[in-house]
């Protein structure tokens, strides 16, 4: 019996679809514990690209039990659209389990993240508008509607009837938006009760005879810790907690039941969407580097915005999530570069910075410090062992493991299941 948590260090698109395709084999239960149709994971199999959102990225192994534990919030029409479609044009899939816990994002929450992030203007959050952060609001606020409220139909329409005439004031006099029709709403989620009542169970119960049977447990954490909106770059962060220690509010899966943490980290920085970044690179080699590694987000489309490796980001990411490893990804794509750069610390107005700076606006002023390192001419997509990597690929793996503290023992040189160094 083992729990071993999957989480993203940087500010997400850190490769961890493929890192959990790659796990899986190992493992009879893959559990997404937070987020929802935001997440974006990625998975290339036998030449297929597979986008999953809300669905773990362990439905290709037919063997396997996936679990969507309470932590995450469904769209039940994006749930349905992403299963058929993976149903049609993927190999036999996993069983697939959802918690009857999980919050649902309706329609009215997908208006509103738009309709809000409309109207900051030139302040954009940068949110996928999907709904995310309203569902969540609506969460804490003990106002949302549950996969659970689903199956009693009056009771539905009860609940429904309250919150759309209090989102529709909302949407109208505050926004000027089109209001929300009830009934519709409510027959489409009737239909979508009944897609999805074969999956429904409580999850907790199930992963908890699982671990006593000594199953071994996957557990998918989706965005990034900088995205995070106690320690991340606050306000431009998501609307849940992706670092590790999420896996218990969102799995029910107690904290003493982890046996490995691993965290996810791209051998150089993305963010996608506004926010501080203080290693952007926003020149013709930023660009580069987006157009070779196909930089552009799973779930939006929108271009991401690429810098260097930063060290102090990392450093905090790692503190909060105390990875016994590191999956080291795209180190292919930093090819054919003369010298590669990484950020060591920061300076704001002149002086040294300690830690990283709770104030967007002091971010954003930061001033990075960089060590240099040689690059390498070699491309890497045919590598399979440590020992073939060229010296200075090998010297730049060493040098950030040496940097955080923490092993990096997987290294992907390609968006392929093969594309992976193990050392």
């Amino acid at each position: 019996m083992s729990v071993t948590v999957l989480v993203g260090l940087g500010w997400g698109d850190e490769g961890k679809g493929r890192v959990i395709d790659y796990l899986a084999p190992s493992h009879q239960i893959v559990v997404r514990f937070n987020g929802g149709a935001n997440a974006g994971h990625t998975v290339i199999a036998n030449g297929v690209t597979f986008r999953f959102h809300l669905l773990p990225s362990g439905m290709l192994y037919a063997d396997k039990t996936c679990v969507v534990a309470h932590g995450v919030v469904i769209d039940t029409v994006s749930l349905r659209e992403e299963y058929e479609l993976v149903r049609r044009t993927g190999p036999p899939l996993a069983k697939l389990l959802i918690s009857d816990r999980c919050h649902l994002a309706l329609p009215y929450h997908r208006l509103l993240d738009q309709l809000e992030e409309e109207s900051r203007g030139q302040e954009k959050i940068g949110t996928t508008g999907r709904g995310i952060g309203p569902v969540y609001a609506d969460k804490v606020a003990r106002k949302g509607i549950r996969v659970c409220d689903l199956f009693h139909p009056d009771h539905l329409r009860e609940l429904l009837t309250q919150t759309v005439e209090e989102k529709n004031r909302l949407i109208e006099r505050v926004y000027g938006g089109q209001p929300i029709q009830l009934e519709p709403l409510y027959q489409q989620l009737l239909a979508d009760a009944e897609f999805i009542r074969p999956f429904v169970t409580n999850t907790m119960t199930f992963l908890e005879g699982a671990l006593t049977e000594g199953q071994n447990l996957l557990m998918e954490g989706a965005q990034g810790t900088l995205l995070d909106h106690e320690i991340g770059t606050y306000p431009f962060v998501t609307s849940t907690s992706p670092p590790a220690g999420m896996v218990s509010l969102g799995s029910g899966v107690g904290p003493r039941r982890i046996s490995k943490v691993i965290g996810v980290a791209k051998a150089y920085a993305t963010r996608v969407g506004a926010g501080p970044f203080p290693t952007e690179l926003n020149d013709t080699l930023g660009t580069a580097i987006r157009e070779r590694g196909k930089e552009y987000g799973t779930t939006t489309g929108r271009p991401r915005r690429c810098g260097w490796f930063d060290l102090p980001m990392m450093r905090m990411a790692a503190f909060a999530n105390s990875p016994d490893e590191i999956v080291l990804t795209k180190l292919d794509v930093l090819s054919g570069l003369p010298e590669l750069h990484v950020c060591t610390g920061y300076q704001l107005d002149g002086q040294m910075v300690r830690g990283i700076p709770a104030l967007a606006l002091d971010l954003e002023r930061l001033t990075p410090l960089y060590q240099t390192l040689p690059g390498w001419k070699e491309e890497l997509g045919s590598t399979h062992a440590w020992s073939d990597l060229p010296s200075t690929a090998k010297a730049y793996v060493s040098y950030l493991e040496e940097q955080l503290q923490v092993p990096i023992r997987v290294i992907s040189v390609g968006p392929s299941r093969e594309q992976i160094v193990v050392r």
